[in-house]
């Protein structure tokens, strides 16, 4: 596609919304200002994606373009106005109208001396990269594309307006941001970007958990996050923000065959995206799946163990790997539930291969319907996604074997409830019969029907009565106590 062609496109695309676009426009005209739709708005109006959020640019002052929005807009927000960002909606859309920067860094935070600018071409030399430095001028529906952006999104090439080194000095967060537009959008940053990106990891430190956390999430939902995943790994930028990445990539020698653990997490990643595509593709990405397929195998770097004769083991992997999972999401400040779904997943995942030839008792059922409670779903999926092995027979028999399981897990839902496993007798009954008041003796007791009724499914009222006070007598508790 030539420039030519890309611009018309992108102006057809612009059109979509024009009547609001250009409403905007003739306002701060208007009122003697010039505005410009900017940034990765343009970007995607080139790409045929342009969504409801729209970023502007404008040449008036924060308190002016509030001036000219005030009465226009379907609602108005000043949160940003410090960095000289106005939100507006409109008819279901976003709008974000920034005036010219010019900032300045002290480069050891992030954060910005904010310096409003005079021009359209200052503010474009001041973004992240190329792709992102192009502008509509509104008014005369003309292109402003100094740095290259159209020929960088043509190529799909990632370059950075001023010189990279300047770019990631000024705020190291871009360098995230590339991985996350190379599995995004399938961007290929250009080699003097990786090499900044190599010599500059460090910087990345100056960055909060929390933003660290908002780009590795957004990493996380591309379509492919492998592609931004290696370049973290290649550049070392993984070593400060996800260090149990290439921390799995295992000395793999002729004496001691195993597969890679590394590469073997990005296909199972890969894996359990496709199941989410197969099996429900209407619902959003789902990160903590994505998470746990990216970490389950976390703990075997620390569990390897050579054995006799040439073997390898990595035993009780999973319970070194829930911990690491639950200590790295915890550093990038996910939410407990995040934290606690991903790190459950990660020590369940192993549990499926003690089904064997479809060996485990009911009993044994149940234990993986409860212990994955909510997660089941996405435990199913992960267990799936876990086969990378290139051994056709043996793939489609683990897929059978966890077919069956599921038949297994199914077949006792209907006739068990097994989302609601509760003991046969509740607390009230239990203190009533054992003559027990709230305390700690009442809640050993329901542990005691709890782990009976998974043992054995549901008991008949008279059998629970009886199994109760048979439990109680043995733990020197007797009726009247």
């Amino acid at each position: 596609m030539n420039n030519l062609v890309a611009q018309q496109n992108a102006v057809t695309e612009l059109m979509r919304v024009s009547p609001l676009a250009d409403e905007l426009a003739e306002r701060f005209a208007r009122a003697g200002h010039r505005l410009y739709l900017v940034g990765g708005s343009v970007r995607d109006a080139m790409l045929g994606r342009l969504s409801a959020d729209l970023d502007f640019t404008t040449d008036a002052r924060p308190d002016r373009v509030l001036q000219i929005v005030s009465e226009w807009g379907d609602a108005v927000w000043d949160v940003g106005i410090a960095f000289g960002t106005v939100g507006v909606t409109k008819k279901g859309m976003t709008l974000e109208i920034t005036t010219f920067r010019a900032d300045s860094y002290d480069r050891v935070g992030r954060n910005p001396q904010v310096t409003f600018g005079d021009s359209i071409e200052g503010d474009l030399l001041r973004r992240d990269f190329t792709v992102n430095a192009m502008a509509i001028d509104l008014a005369a529906k003309t292109f402003i594309d100094p740095h290259g952006g159209l020929d960088a999104l043509r190529l799909k090439v990632l370059d950075t307006p001023a010189t990279p080194q300047e770019s990631f000095a000024d705020d190291p967060l871009r360098m995230l941001r590339a991985a996350r537009f190379a599995a995004q959008l399938g961007f290929v940053p250009a080699p003097r970007v990786v090499d900044a990106m190599t010599s500059m990891a460090d910087e990345i430190t100056r960055i909060t958990a929390e933003r660290v956390q908002t780009e590795l999430s957004k990493l996380m939902l591309a379509d492919d996050p492998r592609p931004g995943l290696e370049l973290l790994v290649d550049t070392g930028l993984a070593d400060h923000v996800l260090p149990e990445l290439p921390g799995m990539r295992l000395t793999i020698d002729e004496h001691h065959q195993h597969k890679d653990v590394y590469q073997h997490s990005l296909t199972v990643l890969a894996q359990a995206i496709e199941l989410e595509r197969t099996h429900e593709p209407q619902s959003e990405p789902d990160l903590v799946l994505r998470l746990a397929a990216l970490l389950h195998d976390a703990g075997k770097p620390e569990t390897r163990e050579f054995q006799p004769g040439g073997g390898v083991s990595f035993h009780h992997h999973e319970v070194v790997g829930a911990r690491m999972a639950r200590k790295r999401l915890r550093a990038l400040k996910y939410s407990k539930e995040i934290v606690e779904a991903v790190s459950q997943l990660v020590f369940l995942h192993l549990r499926f291969h003690g089904y064997a030839n479809g060996e485990w008792t009911d009993s044994a059922v149940r234990r993986y319907v409860t212990d994955a409670g909510d997660l089941l779903t996405r435990l199913h999926k992960l267990v799936r996604a876990d086969s990378t092995t290139r051994n056709r027979k043996k793939a489609a028999a683990l897929q059978a074997t966890y077919d069956d399981l599921e038949v297994r897990i199914a077949r006792l839902k209907e006739q068990e409830d097994l989302d609601r496993v509760r003991p046969d007798l509740d607390g009230n009954e239990i203190m009533r019969l054992l003559g027990l008041k709230p305390g700690p003796d009442v809640g050993r007791a329901w542990k005691f029907l709890k782990e009976l009724r998974l043992d054995r499914g549901p008991l008949d009222h008279d059998e629970a009565v009886a199994e109760l006070k048979r439990w109680a007598a043995s733990e020197g508790l007797t009726a009247g106590d």
